[in-house]
């Protein structure tokens, strides 16, 4: 059971890595740039960081589903070892 639990924390953070990463990369560049131009608009940061998680959604979704559904097949493939 906790080998799941593994797995499962390891595949969450492999799935999420590339989208957080990337939106954080586009947010310091953001803040950045705020702090050169003194300019404090809260559209500035929201609507880059939403295009680009979009973005990356777009470009990594089918390698994401991929990753979910070889996890899920592992998962339920595992089932019957659990069972006593």
């Amino acid at each position: 059971m906790l080998q799941i639990v593994g797995k499962a924390f390891i595949t969450a953070i492999m799935v999420l890595l590339p989208i957080l990463g990337v939106t954080m990369v586009v947010s310091v560049l953001i803040s950045i740039l705020q702090a050169a131009t003194q300019i404090q608009e809260m559209t500035l940061t929201f609507i880059p960081k939403l295009f680009i998680t979009l973005l990356m959604i777009l470009i990594a979704g089918p390698w994401i589903m991929r990753t979910l559904v070889g996890f899920t097949k592992d998962v339920l493939a595992s089932i019957p070892g659990l069972l006593p």
